[in-house]
């Protein structure tokens, strides 16, 4: 089984800290200095960046939200100036305001590294053909894995928005052999497929890398049964770095975490203490490389828990289960994280809706579809068809561009949801 960085992926626990530790105090001295945002958090918490003198100590220091991220766009969490910035990409978008990230030419080479780092521990090659299925773009996921398949040497097809049916030819005539997308769309070519009555024997696929929302073990084998390849989880977010966090090796018994890069905590999502290992808990981390962007103590919203024991893969960077749950009120639709809250304020902006509605995922075939049902304010009638339908249009050209993807809205007589919510506890 190949591994891309020995030095770090095989190192001895005492080390791996002391690493940490200097990588901590080092990126602590340098948000205090130029991020006032850290600086101010520090000073409010009675804490200098040197009172952090083992790794307990982080634990002292407030946590970095979504919410301070926003309140600083679009430069204030930076920790350089732009003219040492070499990219800036963001968040996927689906709140109101996307998050902009900043990457230094280290904080680029650090990402492709890691990135390197989950395909070999897919198993991926030079001698792979990786085909992207992400959106390339201010998204951080395509990006990212097309420069690390280039560093190791693999050919890279950058499909982006193809539809099923071409990636599919892609696939066949140009001999893919590696799948980087989303879980549904894995799962849609597979109903494509079965539709076109194309057998997995007929494309040279190995291996797919999945990652950008949760999925389980089920989807995991409807994937592998589908495509006669062995499918692997990986991690990442925009607001650490993109891909390139934690993934999963060929042993599939959970994601490994790039310590060496990351500082990795749970946290009861309710008392905000750390938990111990095994425990299920909130995903904190802690950037201790980055350049232009660092974050302490960010709060990812992913529940998870932690196992420290050596993997038969030999790797001894400590493992997080798989992303199945979050803290807020989030879903996943085709790989999009979609927020009742994004919903409310879509709908709040909209003259002529009540701020009552219900979310309806139909997950039967293998794109995820979502209908929203909302309710029509007492002083607009039913047989008025003609307002309906232009209120019916501008719900959904507003959440489709939101999104990204087709919904359907389906207009609902008042308080039709407000009665139904009185006898269900799963709705919004």
């Amino acid at each position: 089984m190949a591994i891309r960085n020995k030095n770090y992926e095989l190192l001895q626990r005492d080390a791996l800290q002391q690493l940490q530790l200097e990588r901590l105090q080092a990126v602590l001295n340098r948000v205090y200095l130029n991020v006032s945002f850290y600086r101010n958090l520090l000073d409010e918490a009675e804490i200098a960046p040197e009172d952090i003198a083992s790794l307990d100590d982080l634990s002292r220091i407030p946590f970095t939200t979504k919410e301070s991220l926003l309140q600083n766009q679009p430069y204030g969490m930076f920790a350089l100036p732009l003219r040492e910035v070499v990219r800036l990409q963001s968040t996927s978008g689906t709140t109101r305001e996307p998050v902009v990230v900043g990457y230094t030419k280290n904080d680029v080479e650090h990402w492709t590294e890691l990135v390197a780092r989950v395909l070999m521990a897919g198993g991926v090659t030079k001698d792979d053909v990786v085909q992207i299925s992400f959106d390339y773009g201010l998204f951080t996921g395509a990006l990212g894995f097309h420069y690390g398949a280039e560093l190791i040497g693999a050919t890279v097809i950058p499909c982006s928005r193809l539809n099923a049916e071409k990636q599919i030819a892609v696939m066949r005539n140009y001999r893919t052999t590696v799948l980087v997308c989303t879980p549904t769309f894995a799962l849609h070519l597979v109903d494509v497929m079965n539709r076109q009555g194309i057998s997995p024997a007929e494309l040279p696929l190995s291996v797919a890398l999945l990652g950008s929302e949760p999925w389980s073990e089920t989807v995991r084998e409807e994937i592998e049964d589908g495509l006669h390849i062995t499918a692997l989880d990986n991690y990442g977010l925009s607001e650490i770095i993109g891909p390139g966090v934690a993934a999963e090796c060929e042993e599939k018994n959970g994601l490994h975490i790039a310590e060496d890069h990351f500082i990795p905590e749970i946290i009861d999502p309710e008392t905000e203490q750390v938990l111990p290992d095994g425990e299920m808990g909130e995903l904190v981390l802690t950037t201790i490389t980055k350049e232009a962007f660092p974050m302490i103590r960010y709060r990812t919203g992913d529940l998870t828990s932690l196992d420290h024991s050596v993997c038969s893969c030999g790797r001894t960077l400590v493992r997080m289960s798989r992303i199945t749950r979050r803290t807020d009120d989030m879903i996943f639709i085709q790989g999009v994280k979609v927020l009742s809250s994004q919903i409310e304020q879509i709908l709040a902006e909209v003259e002529g809706t009540e701020p009552h509605y219900r979310l309806n995922v139909d997950r039967s075939g293998a794109l995820d579809k979502l209908e929203v049902s909302v309710e029509v304010s007492s002083n607009i009638f039913f047989d008025e068809v003609k307002k309906l339908n232009a209120l019916q249009k501008e719900i959904q050209r507003r959440l489709e561009e939101m999104m990204g993807f087709s919904i359907r809205v389906r207009l609902v007589e008042p308080m039709s949801i407000q009665k139904w919510k009185d006898t269900s506890e799963n709705n919004h």
